[in-house]
């Protein structure tokens, strides 16, 4: 008797366990296809698959063999389309997974300098993308463009993205305190709710927040607005107050300016931070165009 209700017992929590497995699973995959062109081909597969135990059902032999046949097709075809999507998902269940290390306090001016660059960028509305690495490497991405490994200093990233530089198309990625590269490429973001209202520049910076927990900051251009990129969204006008906040919260504490260089804290030259930013492109062909 014990043993056949040890057996119950067994065979209850190892149910609920691959339940709450599949499910966690499946909550996973719901957060990563939403909103992105994922999520419509998904739910064309979900009648794909109704009509197919249909056609089963009621002995539609062609259509039944025809659906059968496709599917190994059908399954090759979504890792070679979705690939993005699919290593996105990987990441975020190695990274819940995996515990992460957040330092306790970012070395003195480290990433101040940063703000102090955005902050001259944005008052004469030069252009600029910025990639602050965290956990995830972008060794690929630094690759593609020209390797600096050069200490961190907001006069560097302001003379980078200056019109007269030639490494100013193109993004600047910042690894452990350095400028490891400039004139980096990019992924723009495929997302159907963003793309199209958005330039180039903040699509480039949403991309690679997609791909990867770094954070991206972008200077436009035409507006001279400052935006930030985490996770695949986009906070667009923000203030230095802000920008410092979000930074705080993504890599730990900010302390002390450059140089001893006050900072505005509610924007720049009397720019509004609340208005919306869109900055639209219409053919931009590059990470510089368009913002």
């Amino acid at each position: 008797m014990s043993d056949a209700l040890a057996t119950v017992l067994l065979t209850t929590v190892r149910s609920i366990a691959e339940i709450l497995v599949l499910a966690y699973l499946l909550y996973q995959l719901a957060l990563v296809i939403r909103g992105t062109r994922a999520a419509p081909v998904f739910l064309g597969l979900f009648f794909i698959a109704i009509l197919y135990q249909l056609s089963a059902l009621f002995g539609f032999q062609t259509i039944h063999w025809l659906i059968e046949t496709l599917i190994p097709y059908t399954a090759l075809a979504m890792v070679v389309i979705f690939q993005a999507e699919i290593r996105r998902t990987l990441r975020q269940l190695a990274l819940n997974f995996v515990p992460r290390s957040r330092p306790k306090q970012v070395a003195r001016s480290e990433y101040e300098d940063v703000v102090f660059a955005v902050a001259e960028l944005a008052e004469d509305n030069v252009g600029a993308l910025v990639v602050l690495e965290r956990e995830t490497g972008l060794r690929t991405f630094v690759q593609s463009g020209v390797v600096l490994d050069a200490n961190l200093t907001s006069d560097l990233l302001i003379s980078v993205f200056q019109q007269s530089s030639p490494l100013h198309d193109g993004a600047v990625i910042i690894r452990r305190g350095k400028v490891a590269a400039a004139a980096c490429f990019l992924p723009l973001t495929t997302n159907p709710e963003l793309a199209s209202s958005l330039g180039t520049r903040h699509r480039a910076a949403i991309g690679i927040t997609e791909e990867s927990d770094c954070m991206a900051i972008v200077v436009s251009e035409i507006s001279g607005h400052i935006s930030i990129a985490v996770a695949g969204s986009i906070d667009q006008g923000v203030s230095l107050d802000r920008l410092r906040l979000r930074m705080n919260q993504h890599f730990g504490p900010v302390v002390a300016e450059p140089h001893g260089k006050p900072l505005a804290l509610e924007g720049t030259s009397g720019k509004s931070n609340g208005e919306p930013v869109g900055d639209l492109a219409t053919t931009p062909t590059s990470a510089s165009e368009g913002d």
